[in-house]
């Protein structure tokens, strides 16, 4: 059988679903990105604000394309080792993950990827379940 691998996922967490032989494993795995930094100083309302509190609008792409390459290599180390990938989710997160793993040279695993919304972690799994036995038939 091998170990099968469903993964929802956006900017901000990861929900990993693990089938193997031994049965099914859910883990979440949550990102330290922000997508609005928190600017720094004082609000104009209540005092001084000046430009140079903000950070540069480039220095703070790179500090938000950092954070999402660990993120992202976080999620490769714990699937790596699996057989087949299914990658979903609302956003742009699931495109960036793919590209990724393909960089990595794990683009081979991957046997799905497809949009999808807001999920609980039960639909998530029920959802990899059901692609999972369909793909067995075939």
């Amino acid at each position: 059988m091998g170990v099968k691998v469903g993964l929802w996922i956006d900017h901000r967490k990861a929900v990993l679903v693990r089938i193997t032989e031994k049965g099914e494993e859910i883990e979440v795995l949550h990102s330290e990105v922000e997508k609005q930094l928190r600017r720094m100083g004082e609000s104009p309302l209540k005092g001084p604000f000046d430009v140079l509190h903000v950070p540069a609008d480039t220095s703070r792409q790179r500090i938000f394309s950092g954070n999402l390459k660990t993120y992202y290599d976080a999620i490769i180390a714990k699937i790596k080792t699996a057989d087949a990938v299914m990658i979903f989710g609302p956003g742009e997160a699931r495109e960036e993950l793919r590209k990724r793993m393909e960089k990595n040279h794990l683009g081979q695993a991957i046997v799905c990827a497809e949009s999808a919304g807001r999920m609980t972690n039960r639909q998530i799994a029920a959802k990899i379940r059901r692609y999972f036995k369909e793909e067995e038939r075939y």
